[in-house]
């Protein structure tokens, strides 16, 4: 078990003062057996009313709307957490999801059916042809293939740390062999629907318990990160970290889940006022693992 602190604030600065639409936030953590929630605080600048929902995917969502306008607008969210991970190595799955390809059970295909489904286009089959290749060279054995897909995207590709909105297609991705970690994330998801494996997105923050730290020696630290969970048989979702090639969570603290990336942005809203207004973003991530 290991307790963190999480402070994640996001900084928003304008030459004037701006009317702030509604902004739409995704920070409190879903607790589970391997997340017990201790602590929550949100603190917002200059100061607006805030309604809580859930969303779809059962993220907790809060819409904050605000009365006066400001030239900056900072949001805080902090938490503390104890985490529970699993143990990567003791992995067990229903022997029919042993080796690949395996078909879900008629019950699961129905509850899994939006995360199965490929939304990106492939025209030239690389993305699956790309997946294929792990299956072959680790003879089918599902866990093995899994395991490779994350260390050959954190051992062969670039990772670029991009500010600006959005994702690239997966087969972009593969292609420059290059992305950030929401990259990555979707390209694994892809590949993974490609051979009929349910995938869905995940947007949370990375931590590295030998430091203490928010990253370390990981990449992606210092702000949110993304991966990807699959569905496994046996163990039910999984995660895997294709930026770092972490396996079950280890490191890795979930905040929202859904079928695409850009369904679970971590704070999104508008403004009213001059576009050339906007001056820039800052977000800070602190990690302490107590």
């Amino acid at each position: 078990m290991i307790t963190l602190e999480v402070s994640h604030t996001t900084i928003y600065r304008y030459a004037n003062p701006v009317e702030f639409l509604s902004h739409r936030l995704i920070c409190r953590p879903r607790g589970s057996h391997e997340l017990r929630l201790l602590d929550t605080g949100i603190a917002v600048t200059p100061q607006a009313q805030m309604r809580w929902h859930h969303d779809v995917f059962g993220n907790s969502v809060a819409t904050l709307v605000f009365d006066e306008p400001a030239d900056v607008l900072t949001v805080t969210s902090s938490f503390r957490v104890e985490h529970y991970p699993r143990d990567s190595q003791g992995l067990t799955l229903d022997e029919y999801a042993q080796s690949l390809p395996f078909a879900y059970t008629e019950s699961d295909s129905i509850d899994l059916a939006p995360y199965l489904q490929r939304h990106y286009e492939d025209p030239e089959g690389a993305v699956a042809a790309w997946m294929q290749g792990f299956i072959d060279a680790s003879k089918g054995i599902t866990l093995d293939a899994l395991n490779a897909v994350v260390q050959t995207v954190q051992r062969d590709f670039v990772y670029q740390r991009r500010d600006e909105h959005g994702t690239w297609a997966p087969t972009l991705t593969l292609a420059k062999q290059a992305g950030s970690c929401r990259d990555y994330a979707l390209l694994m998801m892809e590949a993974l629907r490609s051979i009929g494996l349910a995938a869905r997105f995940v947007s949370g923050y990375l931590y590295d318990e030998s430091t203490g730290k928010a990253a370390g020696e990981l990449l992606g630290g210092g702000e949110t990160h993304a991966w990807c969970d699959v569905y496994l048989p046996g163990e039910g979702w999984v995660a895997y970290d294709p930026t770092n090639a972490l396996v079950a969570g280890r490191n890795l603290i979930p905040i929202a889940f859904a079928r695409d990336p850009s369904q679970v942005p971590p704070l999104s809203g508008g403004f009213a006022g001059r576009t050339d207004d906007f001056l820039g973003m800052e977000v800070n991530v602190t990690i302490i693992c107590i």
